[in-house]
């Protein structure tokens, strides 16, 4: 597809450092004016000072000016303002206020991960020896930015943006409350849900593996359990291992492996998800502050319209 996933999020906060802190921890590298990088996206994620927590800006990567063109046509016939220059289309969602640019930029080159021998019943390649999984003690980093999660307060008007606009593809959807969409084969790059105030609910980082899902946040939650909210689960959308932990804002990140991809669109069928199974295949249950994280009520208090 034109579009090739995810270039960087931006996200405003009350206290920049304590958030910035906890994203190095978490395995991003920091560098200069609030960014934070991957080891194969480079600079995705902004740390900005906001009031209250928020999504500020999402950056799309396209592959070429006709790409853009193509963005701009189908956005001015949503009656929606877009400013345009020679490398990027940039527009407002209506509805969040999220700011998102579609920009020219190469295609994310990942080295490819070697997975370690698994032994099966009936079916034993390690022999004699302990799998790598646990011989490993280097710091577990985030190769990519996957996904971001968005509350809307106008669910379809989002939807709409984001599919009819920009041009992203629907993957799943659960029914009357959220949708799965692609900008990339990645099963996901953004899901849009259906909430009573605009907020982020979580940005996603892939990991090679179950065993990096499970050492990062072993690490993360060592000296601070609090930081735990969901996990280790297995989705149903996406098929992807998760854990869910939540940095010193609100905002829950997410650790995943092994995302389901579509390299052919034809080939692939969307579901309507209904009840648990729109949230996980197996693992804990998602305790209620998943579903409606605690600060909801505040962020409504504090909230304006972004129209």
């Amino acid at each position: 597809m034109a579009l090739h996933g995810l270039a960087s999020i931006t996200i405003g906060v009350p206290d920049v450092a304590a958030t910035i802190g906890y994203y190095t921890e978490f395995g991003l590298t920091p560098g200069e004016d609030g960014w934070l990088s991957t080891v194969d996206g480079g600079r995705q994620l902004r740390v900005l000072p906001a009031a209250t927590r928020r999504l500020l800006e999402v950056t799309v990567r396209a592959d070429n000016a006709d790409d853009l063109g193509a963005v701009s046509s189908r956005l001015s016939t949503m009656d929606i303002a877009a400013q345009t220059a020679p490398d990027s289309v940039t527009a407002v969602e209506p509805a969040t206020g999220v700011r998102t640019v579609v920009r020219i930029a190469p295609r994310i080159h990942q080295e490819p991960t070697i997975p370690p021998p698994l032994n099966a019943p009936g079916h034993i390649v390690r022999a004699n020896a302990r799998t790598p999984g646990v011989l490993r003690s280097n710091k577990v980093k985030p190769r990519k930015l996957g996904h971001v999660v968005i509350g809307s307060t106008d669910y379809p008007a989002t939807r709409r943006f984001f599919a009819d606009g920009l041009g992203f593809k629907l993957s799943d959807e659960m029914k009357n409350e959220g949708a799965f969409l692609r900008c990339s084969t990645d099963h996901h790059n953004v899901l849009v849900l259906n909430a009573p105030v605009t907020y982020m609910h979580h940005s996603s980082w892939q990991v090679d593996d179950i065993d990096e899902v499970g050492r990062g946040a072993g690490a993360m939650l060592a000296d601070h359990p609090e930081r735990h909210v969901w996990g280790l689960g297995r989705h149903h959308a996406g098929s992807n291992f998760f854990w869910y932990l939540k940095d010193p804002a609100g905002n829950f990140s997410e650790y995943y492996s092994d995302m389901d991809c579509i390299v052919e669109d034809a080939v692939w069928r969307p579901e309507v998800l209904e009840g648990a199974k729109g949230l996980f295949n197996w693992g804990p249950p998602p305790p209620p502050s998943f579903i409606r994280p605690d600060d909801l009520a505040g962020l409504m208090t504090g909230a304006h319209s972004p129209r």
